[in-house]
Parts: structure tokens; sequence; C-alpha cells
């Protein structure tokens, strides 16, 4: 059936629980670009996602006696939410069924809204099901998360607003793609009035179902999706957005973890704020456009859609930002175990602000030492192993291998035969550039260090654990070190985790 998109845009009911959302330039990121970047603010809805926008409209469309009769979703996240409050507001009921898996915070914001939930099967495709059943049986009406042309056009309301918001000329507008409502919406309005404005949808590399569906021809349905940018985990498109991608959609980039979260710390850094991964895509795809295109002095537009961040995953996303900003490198370099071979490792190093550090005695002839370090990029990287080879230290780059930034880093260690008179100090020093290897620079080159775990936590102060091998007649030396060394210090040799695990 046909559907004139602009007229149902122009008079969708949203504005009852949405606001118009700003359209805010990004400084910090628009200056590295070398393009003005703006982000649309979807963040900043009530539920923190534009989701709401779609939901409402479609139940503002519903008949009297359909709606009084209630609603049911499916959802483990911000449509959940959307859904709830729309209801609430149009005086009827949600029943919303979400995963057993789905966390606390998730479920109890849905009953703050006054959505009714109901907890069924592990995955959201078990969910679904069990809500078209509920539908059928209780006589309710299903309110789609995106396949559904009311739900589209409220959520092209977004699309309508960058265009008043911003009436000079723009090179892209960037969108999340999870099932398709929220680019369908907006590419509708904006390719029937700015047809030269390029829409370009951003998808996990991970989760691709539209990309791969366009590429195709028809909608593919994946086999398994990526959880990590849980807002966009689509494991199929919808049929009526499929058809708008395949009208107005020009491109669609793909972005790895590791970018996405880099481009969460981007919009902490230029607005304060944190938004979730999937909110996040569009912001990484705008970056992942100028790198590939080499644009420059153009206007590009992102939309930040939403900020339903689980707080547990911010570690994660902070370990790996300076992954995707490509300013973090990771080394496996092996030197000879002999006295002074670190001392050569530091001097290769030079001021480079390290951000790891790790190393475990593990073989007479050979250490191998896990190291990470700031870098301005990659080739920047490269320069680093050609140095370490130079001086006659076998490295790997590790950087880009998911094994190593998961587990590895931090599973460097455990009991060695060869840790003969080790003695186990916690130390903290200053942060600043040359700091670590200062600290090394001091020890007796009669000493050698049979374990050092070191890493940057961003704070003021680094903090570090050394075991020492140091001779039983030489512990007045040892003393003296530590008296003169300036750091404070703490001696772990009674600890009972390194008598357990490393001692």
């Amino acid at each position: 059936m046909y559907c004139d998109y602009l007229v149902q845009i122009l008079t969708a009911r949203v504005y009852d629980v949405a606001q118009e959302t700003p359209l805010e330039y990004a400084p910090n990121l628009s200056a590295r670009l070398d393009n003005q970047l703006l982000l649309k603010r979807e963040d900043m809805q009530s539920v923190f996602s534009f989701k709401l926008r779609g939901a409402y409209n479609k139940m503002a469309q519903l008949p009297p006696d359909l709606l009084a009769k209630g609603v049911i979703a499916a959802s483990a996240g911000n449509h959940a939410q959307g859904v709830a409050l729309g209801a609430s507001r149009l005086g009827t009921q949600a029943i919303i069924v979400m995963p057993v898996t789905t966390p606390q915070v998730k479920v109890d914001a849905v009953k703050s809204r006054g959505g009714v939930v109901v907890l069924h099967g592990d995955t959201y495709d078990d969910a679904y099901a069990y809500a078209r059943e509920l539908e059928a049986e209780k006589g309710l009406t299903f309110i789609h998360p995106f396949d559904d042309p009311h739900v589209i056009a409220g959520q092209g309301t977004i699309g309508m607003e960058i265009l008043r918001q911003h009436q000079k000329p723009i090179h892209a507008i960037f969108v999340a793609i999870g099932g398709g409502g929220l680019i369908s919406g907006i590419a509708a309005y904006v390719k029937r009035l700015r047809p030269e404005i390029k829409i370009i949808g951003v998808e996990p590399i991970d989760a691709d179902a539209m990309s791969q569906s366009l590429q195709a021809g028809h909608r593919v349905r994946l086999s398994q999706v990526g959880l990590f940018a849980d807002g966009v985990a689509v494991r199929e498109v919808g049929e009526e957005t499929f058809r708008l991608c395949q009208q107005y959609v020009d491109d669609i980039i793909l972005v790895g973890t590791d970018d996405t979260c880099a481009a969460i710390k981007d919009v902490f850094e230029d607005t304060r704020s944190i938004v979730e991964p999937a909110g996040a895509l569009a912001i990484a795809g705008a970056k992942a456009y100028v790198e590939r295109e080499g644009i420059q002095g153009e206007t590009l537009i992102a939309v930040a859609c939403g900020a339903n961040m689980n707080f547990d995953r911010l570690r994660f996303v902070a370990e790996r930002a300076e992954f995707g900003e490509r300013r973090e490198a990771i080394f496996a370099v092996t030197i000879p175990e002999e006295p002074g071979s670190l001392r050569k490792f530091g001097d290769c190093i030079g001021r480079r602000n390290l951000t790891e550090f790790n190393y475990r005695i593990a073989d007479q002839k050979e250490a191998h030492i896990f190291v990470g370090m700031q870098i301005a990029n990659r080739a920047d990287a490269a320069n680093m192993v050609e140095t370490f080879e130079a001086n006659g230290f076998k490295t790997l780059d590790l950087t880009d291998d998911e094994l190593t930034k998961l587990h590895l880093r931090h599973m460097v260690g455990g009991h060695s035969p060869l840790a003969h008179n080790e003695l186990l100090y916690r130390f903290e020093f200053p942060e600043r550039p040359g700091a670590l290897m200062k600290f090394v620079g001091h020890m007796s080159r009669n000493w050698n260090i049979s374990l050092f775990h070191y890493r940057n936590n961003g704070s003021d102060y680094g903090r570090i654990v050394v075991g020492m091998q140091v001779p039983p007649e030489e512990m007045q030396e040892w003393q003296a070190f530590l008296d003169n060394v300036g750091y404070r210090y703490w001696d772990e040799n009674k600890n009972p985790a390194y008598t357990l695990f490393l001692g």
C-alpha cells in the first residue's frame, strides 16, 4: 500500500511525549576531522532514545476502540521504554515482553513508565514470538519497533527537525541502522526536500543485516549478531525499511567495536554526555567516512540516537577507546634475559608514554615483555617495531589481536621456578612521560626483574608491582634503593594472593 511519507511525517504526533532535540556543534571532533560535525542529540529525550517518537505516533494513530484494548511489544531496551511511556500518556495499558536475560535496570525502567513486563525466553526472537501469541490471545495491538509506516514516520520527524535547524548546505547525514526504522524515516523526508544530501547508514561489522541485504538485493537473515551495540543487534531488517533503504540510502559504513568505543569517548569529550554503543555508531561512521573520502570543510550531521548505557560497560569502553583512536599500540617484545637489557629496552622507548608493562620471568635466556604505549597513529606503531628490531629485540605488534586485547593482557604472570630470592613490592609514582623508565634506571644492574606489571588508568598517579631478585647479602642496598627512589611503596611479600598465584 502506498504511503506518502512526507505527509505522514509532517502530520506525525510525536511532540506530546518527545522534544525537539538540539543540533549541536562538536568542536573537538570538528577540529580533528577538519569538517563541521553536528550532533543531533536524540540521547536527550526523556527515555534517552529516539524510540518514543515512532512508538507514540503509532499508538496515537490507533482507533479509540483498539487503543482501549491495550498494546503489546517485544523489546529488551529503548523501544520498550518508548512504548510504556506512550501508552501511559494515552491512558492505555502496555505489555512488554522481554527476554529473561534482560538486565534488571532495563526491566525497572519499563515498569517505572507504567509498562507491564512479561519475561519470556532467552533471546529477542523468543520474546517476539511470545508477544505475537499474546497479541492474538488478548486482542492487543502489536507495536513493531521498526517495520511499520507510522513508526517510520515518527522517527522521520528527526529529519524534519534537522532540515529546519540547519538550512545551509549539508554534505551527509549519518544514521545508525538496526531494523532500519530510524534511517528510513529520516531518508524518506530528507530525500524528498533535499535530494543532494547523502544519507549514510552505519552498522557494526558483526551486525550488518542491512548492508548484506542491500548487496544481495533481498533481505538477508543473519545467523548471529554481535551484542556490544545491542540497540542495533537485529538479525533481519524490516520489509518496508528495506524497501525505503533501497530507494533512499546512498551508502553504508561498517565500524568495529574499537571504533564505536572511540566515538563514545569523542562524544563525551565534546558534550560531557555518555551515549550507548548504538548511539555512537553514527559518529564512528562519520569519522570513518572522512578518513575514506578525504573530504574537508564539509558539514556532516550524525544522529546520537541513544544513551541507555549499562554502567558496567564503561570500563571496557575506556579500555578499547584508545585502540579505536589508534592512540595505543600493544607489543610483545623479546629481550635477552641478562643485566642491562631492560635499560636498553627503555632507551628504545625514550620519552613515550607507556600505558602498560607486564613481565614474568619464565626462561633463563629470553624475557618476553608485554608492553602498551601511546602512539600518534598506526605508522608510529610500525616505526616503534622497527626501532625494537634494529636493537636486536624480536617484536610482535598485537594491537589488532582480539585475544590479546580481551584476555591475554590480563593473564601475563603465574608461578615461576626461576624466581629465586624474589621480593614483591608495589610502587606509586606521578604519572608523566618517562617516569616509569626513570624508576627502572634507579635499580642496581645486579638485580634481575622477575615480575613487572603496570597499567595506565588515566589517573594522576601510576601504580606498578615489581618482583625483584635481590641476593640476601644485598638487602641493605635494596633498602637504600627504597629510601632514595622517592616513590611511595608497599611490601607485598606476605600478601596471600601473591603466595597463591605468583610466589
